[in-house]
């Protein structure tokens, strides 16, 4: 398989992240509905991800890394009070859990940490979503 770059515009990645967070989210409830609960958290945190990439793209942070992500997600909005503090914490829990269920044996989700995840990230991602709606209109 080949990958290449295509050079697009501001906007078209912005909306291709948000669609890929939306899209990612609807796997992690496929994932949840065959109780697959490692494997769901991975795609909440990488729904979760995408969002806040797209988030911080639309106020040009390009961040190289997941940590620098979830730094500048924390920087930008989240001491500033743009975003309750409740979904910092959230982001955080994803990015800690999706570590260790990726990076860590022996390391079993269940049922009771899952679902109400599933909630609290399908909330996330919709706030952010718009959030950019929001600073693009404000743009023009």
């Amino acid at each position: 398989m080949k990958y290449f770059k295509v050079n697009h515009q501001r906007q078209d990645y912005i909306n291709y992240r948000i669609a890929r967070s939306f899209e990612t989210f609807e796997d992690a409830k496929i994932l949840s509905r065959e109780r697959r609960w490692n494997s769901c958290i991975n795609r909440l945190y990488y729904s979760a991800f995408y969002a806040v990439n797209a988030l911080l793209y639309s106020i040009d942070i390009k961040a190289k890394t997941h940590n620098g992500v979830r730094r500048m997600f924390d920087k930008e909005f989240i001491k500033t009070g743009k975003i309750d503090i409740e979904f910092g914490k959230l982001y955080s829990n994803l990015f800690g859990s999706r570590n260790e269920g990726d990076y860590n044996d022996f390391i079993v989700f269940d049922e009771s940490i899952v679902i109400p995840l599933i909630n609290e990230t399908e909330k996330f991602i919709r706030l952010i979503k718009n959030k950019i709606e929001k600073y693009e209109k404000s743009k023009t």
